[in-house]
């Protein structure tokens, strides 16, 4: 059969719908396409800290969960500044949903009031996608100096904080760090005087308190966890409004200082444009990895608490707390710069 020959000047008139459903069949097949084409393709997931961390450990396990849902997600540490380097990154990154990163308490609450210039606004250039963990901070003291001054709660240490001015002090990670900030708001809770001793790093702090050179610390839980099950570290109190379900024992420090809250949480955050469908297929497969019972042992483990949430709640989360931490980092006169 031999098609009509159409000539150029001929009008031929096409119904307007059926363009639009041509036109639309061509764009979701481009998308379809290309989807396909990604599907393979590696999620870069950048950690604004070193490896065999708290932080980095947890990602790495929700990493393996995300696997049959997302694919290979690889972890990339960019630690320095902070963690702002890292965090710049993820800002600064195609909003594809290709790369992806973790946002901290550091770097989306007490950096943007630590530092005078910041690479990025935490408040505008991420896309929330879930809280990951909270994990309490712990006030703890070298088991023999706590045993020598006759400290065994924090009534204890407020009471002989109050007799002995500037007797004591306490280290923390630096100036600004969450054990300093956290160190601060007791002093100011409990109306006590103590010495502020920044180290260069959680872990030379620690190593300072187990040698008796400074008298408490504010410490990450999961970090001073071993040393308090071995006997070395007397844990106090932790700074949760309520217990921890790793510690039911230790009681919370408002329970005699009311309203005292500090932990440390963390969570994932992808570049601010990327698009709320590919933003609720990563929340959809990191909150189904993080309900997992596995994940949820393993997080123990670092006693670290999983907090799966909506993008919404972490987006809320997030900016409360930054505006919270404006008033603890100002009132410490910490500065990083």
């Amino acid at each position: 059969m031999r098609l009509p020959i159409i000539h150029p000047s001929s009008r031929v008139s096409v119904p307007k719908f059926i363009v639009c459903l041509v036109a639309a069949q061509v764009l979701c097949g481009v998308a379809g396409a290309a989807l396909a084409q990604g599907a393979g393709k590696p999620i870069r997931l950048i950690v604004p800290y070193a490896a065999g961390g708290p932080i980095d450990v947890t990602v790495r396990v929700l990493a393996e969960g995300v696997r049959n849902s997302l694919g290979v997600v690889v972890v990339d540490n960019r630690p320095g500044g902070g963690g702002n380097i890292g965090a710049d990154l993820v800002a600064k990154a195609a909003p594809d949903g290709a790369t992806i990163g973790v946002s901290a308490v550091a770097t989306h609450a007490i950096n943007p009031w630590l530092f005078a210039r910041m690479p990025f606004d935490a408040a505008r250039d991420f896309a929330p996608i879930t809280q990951v963990v909270r994990v309490p901070n712990v006030l703890v003291m070298n088991i023999e100096t706590a045993r020598r001054y006759g400290i065994g709660n924090v009534a204890d240490l407020i009471r002989f904080a109050s007799a002995n001015p500037a007797k004591l002090d306490y280290g923390s990670g630096g100036n600004g760090s969450a054990g300093h900030l956290a160190g601060e708001m007791f002093k100011k809770a409990a109306g006590i005087y103590a010495v502020h001793i920044p180290y260069n790093g959680g872990a030379p702090a620690q190593l300072a308190l187990l040698g008796g050179q400074v008298h408490f610390n504010f410490d990450n839980l999961a970090t001073a966890a071993p040393n308090i099950h071995a006997g070395k570290l007397r844990a106090l109190a932790v700074t949760t409004a309520r217990r921890s379900a790793v510690l039911p024992d230790i009681p919370a420090v408002a329970e005699t200082l009311k309203g005292f809250e500090i932990d440390t949480w963390w969570g994932l955050v992808a570049p601010a444009a990327t698009p709320a469908g590919v933003v609720a297929r990563l929340n959809q497969a990191f909150v189904a990895a993080l309900n997992a019972a596995e994940t949820k042992t393993r997080f123990a483990a670092l006693m670290a608490e999983p907090v799966p949430t909506t993008p919404e709640q972490f987006g809320a989360f997030m900016k409360a707390e930054l505006a919270r931490y404006e008033l603890v980092v100002k009132a410490s006169g910490a500065s990083a710069d």
